[in-house]
């Protein structure tokens, strides 16, 4: 969105409001983690500047690590020394963290809000407070994009995700995530795995070396990203057909840039992400960071991020509240993953198989890369 250049100009983005002191009980300052661009600034823009507006003299500074999540909660507790309050990060990474002590457990009925007509946090949230730790905030996808104008004349464009290993229909470069998670899942769909039983293969070192063979089949013709931002820009400066990014990134392309990119809907990997608050903070610095959780996840706040970026809502209170674009004013539900039409043939990520199996996966997956 238009407003990502100046709200996120740096890593560090501080929001102060007011000189005077928070409460004794609670820090007056917190750093938030979060992973940058568009969907950074909507968090922003629905969550921070309205909480630091409503409590004088607290600031809320943004770090960018979250990709980096798991590594740094890591170390920074084997320094001893958690510097991190509040942190976005994936459903699969909120299990690791909880499961290696390193995220706080909390019971979500006590420390969250009820719904307006009273339902408590659990039910509003529902399956998708996937850990004891995990605060759910909203449901995305990592799908595909493509340049409507370099679809081949003639061709039909890409439809079904197998196009992105079709090299002779869709001629071109493509980029992809540099990590095993969402392509492993695809190769093996490409290859002739039933949906139903992708996950069965892969935790075999047999589906693994599959996988990653139907990967070789396009591994000259990848771009390999890091940032969420890589893809949208590679594709608005043309040097790819097609590449995976989040929704919300090629929401923003195509409509606040106006790019000539579609996207492609087909297979596209529902996933979760949410907010944890670090173990070992002090009992100042835990207070604020839980009373920030819970107003950053109410009802309204959840359905106001949606103003700003294409992703679902995670409670079931908040669905009916999503409307317009905060500025361009059109109707935010069909941009939705969730929406039907966008949702006919989409892919359920394995939080359980990618908590388990993602350190040694990731390992193999890097020697492939480096190969």
């Amino acid at each position: 969105m238009k407003l990502t250049k100046t709200l996120l100009a740096s890593t560090a983005l501080t929001v102060v409001a007011g000189a005077a002191m928070a409460g004794g009980h609670m820090s007056d300052s917190m750093t938030l983690v979060s992973w940058g661009g568009a969907y950074q600034a909507s968090q922003d823009n629905a969550y921070v500047v309205p909480y630091v507006a409503m409590n004088e003299g607290v600031s809320a500074t943004w770090d960018e690590s979250s990709a980096e999540a798991v590594a740094k909660l890591r170390a920074m507790n084997e320094a001893g020394n958690v510097t991190w309050d509040v942190v976005d990060v994936v459903a699969a990474d909120a299990i690791r963290l909880c499961d290696e002590g390193l995220a706080l457990e909390i019971d979500h009925d006590e420390q969250l809000a009820d719904a307006p007509d009273g339902t408590s946090a659990s039910d509003d949230f529902g399956d998708l407070i996937v850990s004891d730790c995990f605060i759910p905030q909203i449901v995305y996808s990592t799908t595909f994009g493509y340049r409507t104008d370099l679809v081949p004349e003639g061709v039909a464009p890409p439809s079904e995700i197998c196009s992105v290993f079709d090299l002779e229909t869709y001629p071109g470069k493509r980029s992809l995530e540099r990590r095993p998670i969402n392509n492993m899942e695809w190769a093996l769909l490409c290859d002739g795995v039933a949906k139903d039983d992708v996950y069965d293969v892969l935790e075999t070192d047999e589906g693994q070396d599959q996988a990653l063979a139907k990967l070789g089949t396009i591994k000259d013709s990848v771009i390999w990203w890091s940032a969420g931002a890589d893809t949208p820009q590679l594709l608005a400066d043309g040097e790819i057909f097609m590449g995976s990014t989040y929704n919300g990134r090629l929401f923003s392309v195509i409509e606040e840039q106006n790019q000539p990119v579609a996207i492609m809907w087909d297979a596209q990997v529902f996933d979760l992400d949410g907010w944890i608050v670090p173990a070992g903070l002090s009992d100042e610095r835990e207070a604020r960071a839980l009373d920030f959780v819970s107003f950053a996840t109410d009802t309204q706040r959840l359905a106001d991020q949606a103003k700003y970026i294409s992703y679902g809502p995670a409670r079931l209170s908040s669905a009916p509240l999503v409307s317009t674009h905060a500025t361009l004013g059109i109707e935010m539900a069909p941009h939705m993953p969730t929406d039907p039409a966008n949702a006919k043939n989409t892919f359920l990520y394995n939080y359980e198989f990618w908590a388990d199996y993602r350190d040694d996966i990731d390992a193999k997956f890097q020697a492939w890369l480096a190969q």
